[in-house]
């Protein structure tokens, strides 16, 4: 009976096992197979994305030479514009120094506060509180006065005066002439904050003729301060003299030994200097005794 169990149980086993190793090779071969598969598909996909990128290279290529090509010459343009515009930078720099600059600011600073004389500086404009809230419409403007007549027309010679200074700086290295455009800057200054700002707040009689009268200064109170701002900075940027290059003591004293001349050698030196001619062998030895 034992050994009968013994054999069925081994007839089990060794069928378990067979069906085990029928049940590998089916999984094995199904897995080649769809590894077969997969690597077949790759090679396919792999020719189409080969045959389609010949096929835009062909097309794709007149278009992408055409932007290189472009792109070339707008790099060419480019160098030459960046070598006209170094070229005209360097001209301008020899024609437009430092000093004829801080010039050409005081005399169109002078020139601007001459013609700001001429314009309306202040002026009276009725019912301003009813325009609050329209953008579209301004309040009428009464009593209009240009900034000359507050004062006389006093800032046109002090103008005229900072503009010849100006023109003498142009030649002249004078460093007092930019305190004379400091001092006329400031006189400028006081007199459109003594004389100008108090008159043109001033609304006079208007409110008592119209309703909601108020006195506002105008484009030329501002143009004023702004030319006698730009006399006041040309003079302090001439008295200053930012661009001149100061040199140290070491500079100085490295300048002066490049530039001293050599002291020539003196008869001794020279000799000392000089290489001693080679003798014989019949010259240098002693003479012999009779």
């Amino acid at each position: 009976m034992i050994a009968a169990a013994r054999r069925r149980i081994g007839a089990v086993l060794s069928s378990a096992a067979k069906a085990t190793r029928r049940a590998d090779g089916a999984v094995a071969r199904r897995i080649e197979k769809l590894r077969s598969l997969a690597i077949r598909q790759l090679r396919r996909l792999r020719t189409a994305a080969v045959r389609v990128a010949q096929a835009l290279g062909k097309r794709l290529r007149p278009a992408t030479v055409f932007v290189l090509r472009l792109f070339s010459r707008g790099e060419r343009a480019l160098r030459r514009a960046g070598a006209a515009l170094t070229a005209a930078a360097t001209r301008a720099s020899a024609v437009l120094t430092p000093r004829r600059a801080i010039a050409a600011v005081a005399l169109a600073s002078a020139a601007l506060l001459i013609v700001a004389q001429f314009i309306t500086y202040r002026s009276v404009e009725i019912g301003q509180p009813g325009y609050a809230g329209l953008a579209a419409a301004t309040p009428p403007d009464v009593a209009e006065r240009t900034a000359g007549e507050a004062h006389a027309y006093l800032l046109v010679p002090i103008a005229l005066l900072a503009a010849a200074i100006a023109a003498m700086t142009m030649r002249s290295g004078r460093r007092g002439l930019g305190r004379v455009i400091v001092a006329l800057g400031l006189l400028s200054f006081a007199t459109i904050g003594l004389v100008d700002l108090p008159a043109g707040l001033d609304a006079g009689s208007q409110p008592s003729r119209f309703s909601g009268a108020t006195a506002v200064l105008e484009d030329g109170f501002y143009a004023e301060v702004a030319a006698a701002a730009g006399l006041v900075l040309a003079g302090l940027l001439y008295y200053a003299r930012p661009c001149r290059i100061r040199i140290n003591l070491s500079g100085r004293a490295a300048s002066a030994r490049r530039r001293r001349r050599r002291r020539p050698d003196s008869s001794r030196g020279r000799d000392a200097r000089r290489p001693s001619p080679r003798r014989s062998g019949e010259a240098s030895a002693p003479a012999s005794q009779p």
